[in-house]
Order: C-alpha cells, then structure tokens, then sequence
C-alpha cells in the first residue's frame, strides 16, 4: 500500500519583480497570501530583498554572538517579556536565543552591539541592521497584501506607524543520541507577524487544522511568513495564528532568525469592515504589550489560549 504524500507549506513568490503595486500579478499573490494564511496561518515566502551575501553575513553574525560567554549574554535583559536572553532552561534546554529591541533603528542595533561587545563590533552591528530592514520590507509587503484583500487598507496606516521590531538570534542545541527532541514547544507567537528565516539544518514544523504537522524544508532565499496572536484579532479570527514547533535530530546545532512585530501606543482592534450579524466580534480591543506581560503571568502561561483568555469576547 502506497504512502500518502507529505503536506507542505505553500510557497509563494514575493519578489520585487512580481511586486508592482495592484498590478495583475500583485492582485494574484494577494488572493495566495490570504488563501495560504487562512488555510494555515502561515507560508513560504520566496524573497529577493536578502541576496546571498547578507545570509551568509548574518548567520556568522549570530555564530559570533553565542559563542560569547554566557555571562555576556545575559545582560541582554529587557522590561518586556521574552524580548532579552531566554536560555538555560530546563523544559527547553536545547533553546537559546537573544533579543534585539528596535531592530531597524541604527540606536536599536547599536545599543545591543554596545552591550555585547563594549569596545564595538562594526560588522554586526551593520550586518543586524541591514537584515532587519530588509525582512521589515518583506513584512510590510504582506501586511499591505492583507490590509487590501480584507478591505481595510485604512486602518493599516496607523499599525504600520505603531508598528515596532524585534530581531530574535536563536540557537538550538544539537540533542543527545539518535533521538528527536524537543527544541521548542508547540505554541503560537504572540506577535502580530513573525518571519523566520534559518540555516539548512531542519526542525520547524508547522501544526495544520487537521492537527497533522508539517516539516520546513528550508533554503537560503526562503522564509517562513507567520501570523501571530495580534494579526489572529485584528481580522477577527479570519488568520488565526501558526502553532509551530521546532524538533531536533542529528549531531548538527541549528540557528534561526525571527523577526517579530508588536504594536506600541494603539490598541488592536478589529475593523468594523469585518464584523456582521455572521461574523461578531471575537476579541475585545486590547494593548499589545499589556498582552504580553498577561502571558507571562502564571494564569497567561497555564491558559490553552491565552488570547481568548485575555480579550476573547
């Protein structure tokens, strides 16, 4: 008897070529973005705006980065939850990652290179920055695809002008023995978007409706598009955040890129375009950083859906 093929993600081309605004192609990859993002609340992205060189540069930006002293590393600290160092522990022991505030400003950057490395580290510092704004683009361009499919271009302005970004540098210890472990446990993120983008050991797997998961089979110009818990409220439940996870097998470590978004000073809101007598509102207005620390208290870490436990209506 036959095996069943493997589920994939659907890629989806975003490269400038395609990216002509309300062009027929754009229009096209509008309906795919939506399409992929309901089906699975994420996709593969094909992106130009990272050549090769900057992938290159930034994995060996991060490979210096945790190969300082654990001692340094710590003092990456922040007053948000889960944006400085998370390591050493004991329920993911595999995972260590580091967190750069404001990472498509120059202070962002600067500020963290300064506390990793006091006498300065030019390379990185401007290797961090150029990733950054260029996987911002990359987010800007889907945020827009969204905004336009749903009808509610107008609100988008005021996120995009509210919108802040954090660059997570992770590591994944390799497991010992030929056993997979557990890298990561399956949760949703609680950004409005996340990107990934990694190196070629694999380990990301993505939790479909059906609760079957699918594995990333990634690749240097590929990145990993992921609505989080913000993006699942904005459009009323219509995106409803990825349940991902990250398994690891073999002796290789794995690095990964996240580049997270959060909405500072304006609460997330679903449009009004989106709510009818079918279609009723299903989370409250709400702070996005609020949010955050609500998680990250005993109830908000116990809860199987925190955002409904937090604003759910």
């Amino acid at each position: 008897m036959g095996s069943l093929s493997q589920p994939k993600l659907p890629v989806i081309n975003l490269s400038a070529k395609n990216l002509e605004y309300n062009s027929i192609s754009w229009v096209k990859t509008c309906g795919e973005v939506i399409s992929a993002l309901e089906k699975y609340g994420c996709f593969v992205a094909k992106y130009d705006g990272v050549s090769q060189e900057l992938h290159d540069a930034i994995f060996h930006a991060s490979h210096d980065l945790f190969d300082l002293p654990t001692e340094v590393k710590v003092l990456n600290t922040s007053d948000t939850p889960s944006h400085g160092y998370v390591g050493q522990i004991p329920v993911i022991p595999l995972y260590e990652g580091l967190g750069v505030e404001n990472a498509t400003t120059a202070d962002g950057v600067e500020r963290f290179t300064k506390l990793m490395w006091p006498s300065g580290n030019g390379v990185f510092c401007e290797t961090v920055l150029m990733f950054s704004k260029a996987v911002a683009e990359l987010d800007q361009i889907v945020m827009k695809m969204i905004a336009k499919s749903y009808g509610i271009e107008e609100h988008y302005g005021p996120l995009l002008g509210s919108t802040t970004y954090l660059l997570k540098l992770i590591k994944y210890l390799s497991p010992q023995g030929d056993e997979r472990n557990l890298g990561i446990v399956p949760h949703t993120d609680k950004t409005f978007m996340s990107i990934l983008h990694q190196d070629e050991v694999k380990g990301l797997e993505i939790k479909t409706k059906d609760g079957e998961w699918i594995k990333y089979d990634p690749s240097p110009s590929s990145f990993v598009v992921m609505a989080g818990d913000g993006c699942m409220a904005w459009t009323n439940g219509k995106i409803e955040a990825s349940c991902h996870r990250v398994m690891m097998q073999g002796s290789k470590e794995r690095f990964s890129l996240g580049l997270f978004t959060f909405i500072r000073n304006i609460k997330i809101e679903t449009p009004q375009e989106l709510v009818d007598e079918n279609n009723p509102p299903k989370f409250k207005a709400f702070d996005h950083y609020k949010y955050l620390h609500y998680h990250a208290t005993d109830e908000g870490m116990r809860s199987k859906f925190p955002l409904k436990s937090y604003c759910g209506i």
